[in-house]
């Protein structure tokens, strides 16, 4: 007799397995299929040159949720995250660099140096931001209010609402200059100094593919603050081992439950039957048959590539058409037979430890899209470089490195008919070339390289245009609205689907907070004497 599963969870990322572990916990009998050999999603740790290990896509620890670590014992298990001593490094064009970052007085000291202004306003500056970034770490971990819900969405969305409300009207400024400003105009009314801005305005374009002068940039800024790390919010962090130990050790959590895990169990179809889900159909041709189909990858390849068309309304087809991706994001994996020696800051020190941005101001950065629209690339990219083997040495062998490259910007798809298979070798050279200014002999001392372009990161990791976040993090892709309004609350447009992935709210970044959300929202289906609406 075939098994019967409670759910099926398409994708054994991160959010997959969070999902996967709440679930069971509750008494589900579930099975996660996972298209790859490993799980993770993007979040794993491969070794990509002999001897050389790091965190292939996602890098760094800030944003996982506190609950979803203390739900699932991680610390007990090995979970080990060691923080930054500084958060970012930014060497200047003119020889200069600003470190951002080691406490409020140090980073004030530090601005000083740039603008006193800018030194004397920013705990203000700071408090502005971690008022608003409460709220938001508040909706990070609850379902939106589901827009056609009738009264429930009212009461909803004046409970979520509340707290916003409650805010005094200097602070609710502030929340609507960061929902709808571009970084520059934000930032611009603070600070004097170009580095200053440049130093902040960096997060804005992180999975961004725009320039901090696109209206809504600002939020973007935002929500690469509202995380922490062993309890210090705004913190970043190295996950000991990598991204990869982390979701190892929710994949035996979750194994320790019961949950079952396929690898190399691709999906070719959800299965639908009378207008409610039914489970899946494999590539291999197994059907797995569950109640409740629980979807971790994105929105785009969900529904464009896993669904018969007469399984959808032309309505809804139409909408996720339009559903924005593409990041415009390169990564790159480089072992090191050295670390990098900066002109402004040659021997090593804790600036090896951050994050080492490449975009000294916002014209850099507005210039580096502006490229990418043009060109395919840009000429002069922003790269954001860690060195974890710095503080983790199970990751290169003695007296070497590895380094992550994460670089913006780079067109999802390339102009002119051309093919990235064809021409990421290009766009790898500029981005060396580009450290190299910064820090002479970077090249030299490269022994081996992994290159994921917008296109590599599609077809490794399932995300559409490459996309980090699953789609685009722009107001009308937020919220209730993330993926389509009307179906912003975790439940697919067909009964019995779900959804998990950072294609619904909050978004991308290793959080948990979808997996976690959709869950609840499961369970509570599972439970309610109202039936929940399907549209």
């Amino acid at each position: 007799m075939t098994q019967k599963y409670d759910a099926v969870i398409i994708g054994a990322g991160h959010n997959g397995l969070v999902c996967a572990f709440y679930l069971a916990r509750a008494g589900m009998k579930v099975r996660i299929v996972e298209r790859r050999d490993v799980v993770g999603g993007a979040a794993v740790t491969e070794e990509f040159h002999p001897g050389f290990r790091n965190s292939v896509a996602s890098y760094t620890v800030s944003l996982l949720q506190p609950k979803v670590i203390e739900d699932m014992r991680l610390a007990d298990h090995g979970y080990r995250v060691i923080e930054r001593p500084i958060s970012n490094f930014l060497p200047q064009e003119d020889g200069g660099y600003l470190k951002l970052g080691g406490g409020l007085e140090r980073t004030q000291a530090e601005f000083a140096r740039f603008s006193k202004h800018d030194a004397d306003i920013l705990p203000e500056y700071y408090d502005s931001l971690e008022v608003v970034a409460d709220v938001l770490r508040d909706l990070a971990m609850k379902s939106p209010p589901n827009i056609g819900d009738g009264v429930k969405t009212l009461i909803d969305g004046a409970l979520q609402g509340r707290k916003l409300a409650g805010l005094p009207i200097d602070r609710q400024r502030d929340v609507l200059d960061l929902f709808t400003k571009s970084a520059r105009t934000l930032l611009d009314g603070w600070f004097e100094s170009e580095a200053v801005k440049a130093a902040f305005g960096f997060d804005a374009v992180v999975g961004n593919y725009a320039s901090p002068d696109t209206p809504g940039s600002a939020y973007v800024l935002l929500h690469h603050v509202f995380g922490e790390v062993n309890g210090k919010k705004g913190a970043w962090g190295h996950s000991v081992g990598g991204m990869g130990a982390i979701t190892q050790i929710m994949a035996k959590v979750c194994r320790d439950l019961g949950v079952e895990i396929s690898l190399e169990s691709p999906v070719d179809r959800v299965l639908v039957d009378g207008g409610k889900v039914a489970g899946v159909r494999l590539e291999s041709g197994e059907e797995v048959i569950a109640s409740r189909v629980v979807s971790n990858v994105g929105p785009k390849l969900l529904y464009g590539k896993m669904f018969d068309d007469s399984d959808l309304s032309a309505e809804y087809k139409r909408r996720i058409k339009g559903f924005k991706v593409g990041s415009g994001t390169f990564r790159m994996n480089v072992a090191l037979s050295e670390l990098p020696r900066f002109t402004c800051l040659p021997e090593a020190g804790e600036h090896h430890q951050s994050g080492i941005i490449i975009a000294p101001t916002l014209d850099y950065m507005d210039e580096a899209f502006l490229d990418a629209k043009r060109y395919g690339w840009s000429k002069r990219p922003i790269v954001e470089i860690l060195i974890p083997s710095t503080v983790d040495d199970s990751l290169a062998p003695p007296g070497q490195h590895v380094a992550s490259l994460f670089c913006q910007q780079f067109a999802p798809e390339l102009p002119d008919g051309r093919d990235w298979d064809a021409e990421e070798g290009k766009a790898a050279d500029t981005i060396i070339d580009t450290v190299e200014a910064y820090a002479p002999g970077f090249r030299a001392s490269i022994l081996g390289q992994q290159i994921l372009s917008p296109k590599g990161l599609e077809r490794k990791f399932g995300l559409a245009g490459g996309d980090i976040m699953h789609g685009n993090m722009s107001l009308d892709q937020l919220w209730s609205a993330r993926p389509v309004l009307g179906n912003g609350a975790y439940r697919g447009p067909v009964k019995g689907l779900y959804m998990c992935g950072a294609g619904a709210h909050p978004g991308g970044g290793v959080t948990g907070a979808p997996g976690h959300n959709a869950a609840q929202v499961i369970l509570r289906d599972q439970n309610a004497w109202l039936k929940p609406r399907w549209t």
